[in-house]
């Protein structure tokens, strides 16, 4: 049985519909931050330095500096500075190559030794307690190095 123009014109317009549908859901669900997420940093414990990798971040007095390399430092710092964290009950599988993520929170002097996993955007703390950044922070997380396209 073969479709007529009018058909097929019928069954594109119905897929696209779904996939637009499909899409705004993905969309919904990614955006949204967990009712559980916590500020990781706060008006009594604010980020003071920070170093991912060996690329660091600072602030001096109100004003935050970043490596050389780093090309979007004050969206990197904010992404850092509003962090929110979801507390987990267990240690996620993880994947992916960790980085260490040095923290220094202000007005204390020991910094703080965490890992984190990018891509599952897990993070583990000194004391061995896992956190989960949301799906739609996690790629704000990561310094801009170079300005070339993606390939």
């Amino acid at each position: 049985m073969a479709l007529t123009r009018k058909q097929w014109n019928n069954v594109i317009i119905v897929a696209c519909v779904f996939m637009v549908a499909v899409l705004t859901f993905m969309d919904n669900k990614t955006n949204n931050v967990p009712s559980d997420a916590q500020l990781l940093f706060d008006d009594n414990a604010p980020l003071s330095q920070l170093q991912l990798n060996g690329i660091w971040l600072h602030k001096q007095a109100s004003q935050w500096e970043c490596d050389t390399t780093v090309l979007n430092c004050d969206e990197w710092a904010k992404a850092w500075q509003t962090i929110r964290v979801s507390p987990l009950t267990a240690a996620p599988e993880t994947t992916d190559n960790p980085q260490e993520l040095v923290i220094q929170i202000a007005d204390i002097r020991d910094a703080q030794l965490w890992i984190y996993f990018p891509n599952e955007g897990a993070l583990k703390s000194p004391a061995g307690n896992w956190y989960l950044v949301p799906p739609s922070l996690r790629a704000k997380l990561q310094p801009i190095l170079d300005a070339k396209p993606a390939a």
